[in-house]
């Protein structure tokens, strides 16, 4: 669909405002959640909402958000994603979202739309920081799977309750209240849009993501002087480790199942010594239950067999277990029939990544919209999404707006 000249400059400036925080040598961007590159952010965030005249406010773990004068007391629709990225990320995963709530707030303002409405930017939504995502969303909405997350440690050694407790921050805030529904937008993080030829997807359920982190112990000696048979190679046996990890995942793919070893630290990592500890990070996720069940009954197996064969200790530890979540069924038939209204390509879709929409789901009408990145990258710095396609879901979801106020 034809979009006003005006809209465009505008997403295109809020975009520019936050393209260089945090940029990398190789072209991407670093904002980790509760750095001074996240707090950045969030500065231009509100300095973007005042600019418009409107308020803003950060709450006890240091979510952002900006009102229109609608949203006081009463119930109000809240719009939102995150502003901080992976390690030398891409720059449309979570702003997006966040340019889609200040074109929403825009228009409502210039079409005298009288509907409360507030655009969150959530906290640390990413894992890269602590190893645990949604943060921020999950602390306000009192998910279940954030009751225990103040000793989570960042890249720097540091706890979040001890930066909780420097930057004046609550680890166990008061519950958000008052939230009628909760819309995010976001890249689709995939290729299914783009092969398809579809302009929006709306989010059937967020697939539950199951982390696990292998600790392999075996015997650190001397490379040269250690005969072969006589060797307990921790790196060998998480090789064979990850390899039937692959096997796992492309076994499951059938139910829309992944699993993946994200992370491989090796101890010590020395040319000329056989390494003696491996930490691997293992990520499943998948929107069927039994299929995560069978991964992680044959993760066990594996590790044990595994070892066993190569007479080599190791522990398994689960960091993270989500299940599946569901968007709201209501939602998703209005933002089709908003999408079929504007003639926009569209169709229903699941999520395989997680989003801040995940905390939201038991506690209001929760649904996500996507649009298409170039070739379904994303986590990297070839990240691409178009301004027309921002738009194109913001669109969507002011038609569901209008409709409703009718």
């Amino acid at each position: 669909m034809e979009h006003l000249i005006e809209d465009i400059e505008y997403a295109e400036f809020l975009f520019d405002r936050f393209y260089s925080v945090g940029s990398t040598k190789s072209g991407g961007v670093t904002r980790l959640g509760y750095t001074k590159e996240e707090d950045e952010m969030h500065r231009i965030f509100k300095e973007l909402g005042a600019a418009k005249g409107y308020e803003s406010y950060e709450d006890e773990v240091g979510n952002t958000f900006i009102m229109n004068e609608y949203s006081g007391e009463e119930e109000y629709h809240l719009i939102g994603s995150h502003l901080d990225s992976v390690i030398d990320g891409g720059r449309y995963d979570g702003v997006c979202g966040i340019i889609t709530g200040l074109l929403l707030l825009e228009w409502a303002k210039r079409d005298g739309l009288k509907i409360p409405v507030r655009v969150g930017a959530m906290r640390c939504e990413e894992s890269s920081n602590f190893g645990r995502s949604t943060i921020g969303s999950g602390l306000i909405t009192k998910e279940v799977y954030k009751h225990d997350i103040g000793e989570a440690v960042n890249k720097d050694g540091v706890t979040l309750r001890e930066i909780f407790k420097e930057r004046g921050y609550h680890i166990h805030p008061q519950k958000i209240s008052g939230v009628k529904e909760y819309i995010e937008l976001h890249i689709e993080q995939g290729k299914v849009l783009e092969e398809y030829g579809d302009k929006v997807g709306i989010v059937q359920t967020i697939a539950g993501p199951r982390r696990y982190q292998i600790h392999v112990h075996g015997t650190a000696e001397h490379s040269g002087a250690t005969p072969m048979d006589m060797r307990n190679d921790a790196l060998c046996a998480a090789a064979e480790i990850i390899l039937e990890i692959e096997e796992i995942g492309k076994e499951e793919s059938k139910h829309q199942s992944v699993a993946t070893v994200g992370i491989i630290n090796n101890y010590p990592n020395a040319l000329n010594v056989i390494p003696g500890e491996v930490l691997l990070g293992v990520d499943m996720r998948g929107i069927d239950f039994d299929s995560l069940e069978r991964m992680e009954t044959r993760l066990k197996t594996i590790c044990k067999r595994v070892c066993q064969k190569r007479k080599i200790k190791y522990f398994r530890e689960k960091t993270s277990d989500i299940p599946p979540i569901n968007m709201s069924p209501d939602l998703q038939q209005k933002l089709l029939k908003a999408a079929k209204n504007l003639r926009i390509p569209h169709r229903t879709m699941i999520s395989g990544a997680g989003h801040d929409a995940m905390s939201f789901a038991s506690l209001c009408d929760t649904a996500m919209v996507f649009i298409p990145c170039a070739k379904g990258i994303s986590h990297n710095k070839k990240e691409f999404a178009t301004i027309e396609s921002i738009c194109d879901g913001a669109k969507v979801i002011y038609e569901y707006w209008k409709e409703e106020m009718q």
